[in-house]
């Protein structure tokens, strides 16, 4: 079987990346493809000279025109596919244990291009991002019911980027439908989770480490969260003990469940949510002469696309200069950025211009990044996304 499998044959001088251990195959590293497969077949990678570079797979009409899953020549069967879950779940069972909504599978990062899997209590949400993996949707939610037993599987394949792969936009239960309201817990905290409409698959689980790293610095203090959301950083400050909490968020439905959620975890008389542009209200505070001790920004990525960075860090820098003016002296700034092509030199560089122009002065006390349930690729640049700076502002 192995040695009928199709060829993907690269250009000479195209083999570093795959050799590093980087699992995407561009359109332009390929020299030809021998054989006839079908986009989402199993493909092997050699090469100019033959080498082997590992398994894969196809999709031509995408510009990443190869995924790879494995440095072997191997077949990409259901047993390959049960050990590479098997693999993702026994990490989170380590880096995650106890956490009632995680993720389960991080694509790349887990030897799995295309494939995303998250857990809210006992319903898992499925991303298949790429053709390869969205042939196996069947296969794959299969395994994951054999595994995990969830009460229901709900494919939420809206994002944009499955238009590069020419596959459509699209949501459903793949296993058990049923309402796609869930109530999770998120250390001791109640929080309701749309895992159809809401952000991403529902929640911003990427940062559920770095609210508990914020909060435990916001006993007693005034905290701004700007870009709230459903509320989750604001109650996990005013559980450790924040004085109040003043949210900032433009979805009036995000405005309402936050509300929910304060009133839930018994915490509404020091917490309040307005809706509201963040970028405007951030203005209309500076002129009132409003002052916080602590102050949060989680915004969306600024910077989709390389292209976009100039007006990108504009607006991350004016985030970050509103935020200063209204930090009283001994406060905290709390600033994250979801942009890849952010890193965390450059956010940090920006947050300083910021604070030059503010005539503030800050100490860096900690640098984090995305929670251990979403694991870097060494060899992957591009799985390292999110980065969040906790500052001492004077």
């Amino acid at each position: 079987m192995a040695g009928r499998r199709p060829v993907v044959v690269l250009r000479p001088g195209r083999d570093q990346r795959p050799q590093a251990g980087h699992l995407w195959v561009y359109r332009g590293d390929i020299a030809r493809i021998d054989g006839q497969p079908a986009d989402g077949d199993v493909v092997a990678v050699r090469s100019s000279s033959g080498r082997s570079l590992g398994t894969g797979l196809l999709n031509t009409r995408s510009l990443i025109t190869v995924r790879l899953l494995t440095s072997a020549e191997c077949d990409l069967d259901e047993r390959f596919f049960r050990a590479r879950l098997e693999s993702a779940l026994t990490l989170r069972g380590r880096v995650a244990a106890g956490a009632g909504a995680c993720r389960l599978v991080y694509g790349e990062a887990d030897l799995l291009p295309g494939l995303i899997v998250d857990r809210y209590g006992d319903v898992l949400v499925v991303q298949t991002l790429t053709l390869g993996m969205d042939r196996r949707k069947e296969m794959l939610a299969g395994l994951l019911g054999e595994l995990l037993s969830p009460r229901g599987i709900f494919a939420r394949n809206d994002p944009a980027v499955r238009r590069l792969e020419g596959l459509p936009r699209e949501t459903g239960w793949l296993v058990g439908p049923g309402g796609t309201d869930v109530e999770i817990e998120e250390e001791g905290l109640r929080f309701v989770v749309d895992v159809a409409r809401g952000q991403k698959t529902g929640f911003f689980l990427d940062q559920r480490e770095n609210r508990s790293a914020a909060a435990a610095l916001a006993a007693g203090r005034e905290v701004l969260d700007c870009f709230a959301y459903t509320g989750a950083w604001g109650l996990h400050a005013a559980r450790a003990g924040a004085a109040s909490v003043t949210g900032i968020e433009i979805s009036a439905d995000a405005v309402r469940l936050a509300a929910h959620h304060a009133r839930l975890n018994g915490v509404a008389d020091r917490i309040r949510v307005a809706q509201g542009n963040a970028f405007d209200e951030l203005r209309r505070l500076a002129r009132e002469r409003a002052r916080f001790d602590m102050v949060i920004l989680d915004p969306p990525a600024f910077v989709r696309t390389r292209e976009a960075l100039p007006s990108g860090l504009a607006g991350y820098k004016e985030i970050n200069l509103r935020a200063l003016k209204l930090l009283r002296p001994g406060g905290w700034l709390v600033s994250c950025s979801c942009s890849y092509h952010v890193d965390e030199a450059l956010l940090r560089e920006t947050i300083q211009q910021a604070a030059r122009d503010a005539g503030r002065w800050m100490r860096l006390v900690e640098t984090r990044f995305q929670a251990r349930d979403h694991p870097v690729h060494p060899a992957m640049p591009e799985t390292r996304y999110l980065k969040c700076l906790i500052l001492a502002v004077e």
